[in-house]
């Protein structure tokens, strides 16, 4: 069947504090801070960190809402690693890399035939560089990752279900994934023929489920990328016709558009459109992540947000350097995008309480 997906188009994660989740990407897994803002829902300041690859382009964003205020509880029914791609012939120095750092790893393995190497983020979230030698994005450079061994971008996700039929069902169902393989107790599904779609399914039957609300060491939900309003209505439409009724109003979320529903097998998808402009439309190429940006409705409380936000430090390295990063052109003019109903919260935000 055809399918509106045209791959991942970020992941969001839940680590404990700021400042640590901003040393390990950054520094470990050598990715760039794209942007600093805070979650659209809810009247508790939490930031919204985004990191990528050097253009911060579309399927290669991690989020992450740092939430120190209590843990999660990780387990099934969530996704369970995040994968990204790296040249071939590199796992053997991200390997030794992420044992300088002092951070624990799996060593090199194998799955589907493509070697990888996982890492554990110090919040307990997971993480692996996969070798995937056509992939040509860019990719962010560190003092001591090089652009010939640097990650470019995702290559997919593993998500943990303790029953593949029926998740399996929502993936090829109502999302037009294919499923193209099984190795042992991983099932692979992939959105389209590009890369950066993989979707595997990791069984296990035994595993508890996993908590479904915010809280430090757990996955929030990945999200797909539809690319256009439009999309985003027909996708909402072909839920409601195989019976998915509870799927979430069209959110605008400033730099991108985001409709979500709990799948049968408990991992939160989101579906997403892009914006003209994305992370680009309120900071220049060379300076994105640098500074704390908020959507406009509600930069008048900029005050009350900050007071209560843990400080960070972003490395100095963080700015583009050279023609390192280019501006992306805008996913489609403005006048193309179809007027759609979209739901912004806009909550009161109190100074009084301490930084979480």
């Amino acid at each position: 069947m055809t399918t509106l997906v045209k791959g991942i188009h970020h992941i969001t994660l839940c680590p404990g504090g700021a400042q640590e989740d901003v040393d390990f990407f950054t520094q470990v897994m050598a990715q760039r801070l794209c942007k600093q803002t805070v979650l659209m829902d809810g009247s508790i300041p939490i930031y919204h960190l985004y990191y990528g690859n050097a253009d911060a382009d579309v399927g290669s964003i991690t989020t992450t809402f740092p939430y120190a205020r209590k843990p999660g509880r990780s387990g099934s029914g969530q996704l369970s690693a995040t994968t990204y791609t790296v040249p071939h012939g590199t796992t053997r120095f991200w390997a030794d890399h992420f044992t300088s750092h002092g951070v624990e790893h799996s060593g090199i393995q194998e799955r589907f035939g493509r070697k990888y190497v996982r890492v554990r983020h110090p919040a307990g979230l997971l993480f692996e560089v996969m070798e995937e030698p056509a992939d040509t994005r860019n990719p962010w450079t560190t003092t001591r990752v090089s652009r010939d061994v640097g990650t470019r971008g995702f290559f997919g996700a593993v998500l943990s279900v303790r029953d593949v039929r029926d998740q399996e069902q929502f993936f090829i169902e109502a999302l037009g994934f294919t499923k193209v393989g099984v190795d042992g107790p991983y099932h692979r599904f992939q959105a389209g023929d590009g890369i950066g779609g993989i979707i595997d399914l990791h069984h296990e039957p035994d595993r508890a489920p996993g908590s479904w609300g915010f809280g430090a060491g757990t996955a929030h939900h990945i999200a797909l990328n539809l690319e256009t309003d439009e999309a985003l209505t027909q996708q909402k439409a072909k839920y409601e016709e195989i019976g998915f009724t509870d799927t979430s109003e069209i959110k605008d979320r400033f730099y991108f558009h985001s409709m979500y529903t709990r799948s049968p097998g408990g991992i939160l998808v989101e579906c997403t459109s892009n914006v003209p402009g994305g992370f680009y439309q309120d900071e220049a190429p060379e300076a994105l992540g640098t500074t704390l940006l908020l959507p406009p409705w509600y930069e008048e409380q900029r005050a009350a947000i900050v007071a209560r936000l843990e400080p960070i430090t972003v490395p100095e390295q963080n700015r583009a350097r050279g023609a390192a990063a280019k501006p992306a052109a805008p996913a489609q003019p403005a006048a193309a995008q179809p007027a759609v109903p979209l739901s912004r919260y806009k909550a009161k935000f109190d100074a009084d309480t301490q930084a979480t």
